[in-house]
């Protein structure tokens, strides 16, 4: 309950379905991972968390599945019930806020990589120039 104030109204929302679902797992004696219902409220807990540590390098799937008290297998399942996977989901998420960075700040496209987990300039620079269709330092001249 003390946690309740932080969460976004997708977070309370997130948190009531999950309730549900648990009691009704164990009204029936029983909880199902598969269980299309629970998929969108577990993907979205998920999303919610790994929102607060987009910056971490510790962000996984599994460090997501742990701090949930799921396995990694339901959480991904939860994502591919919604069409996406966890990775996809915390790449596009660290991209669009680098490129946020790009345009608000004058750091290097290096420090930018580094500071949003990137493994190295060249993989973020690819990455960002697969997403948008510029390199880094391109986007940043034209949009600083």
């Amino acid at each position: 309950m003390e946690a309740l104030p932080d969460l976004s109204p997708a977070g309370v929302q997130a948190a009531r379905d999950t309730l549900v679902e648990l009691a009704t797992a164990v009204t029936h004696h029983g909880f199902d991972d598969v269980n299309t219902r629970l998929a969108p409220a577990l993907a979205q807990a998920a999303k919610n968390l790994a929102e607060q540590r987009l910056a971490d390098a510790d962000l996984s799937s599994a460090m997501l599945a742990r701090e949930l008290n799921v396995s990694v297998r339901t959480l991904q399942r939860a994502f591919a019930a919604g069409g996406e996977s966890v990775t996809a989901y915390i790449r596009e998420r660290r991209l669009e806020l680098a490129r946020q960075a790009l345009s608000a700040s004058r750091l290097a496209v290096s420090e930018i990589a580094a500071h949003w987990q990137f493994a190295d300039s060249s993989h973020f620079s690819r990455s960002f120039k697969q997403r948008y269709g510029l390199a880094p330092t391109e986007y940043a001249r034209q949009n600083t």
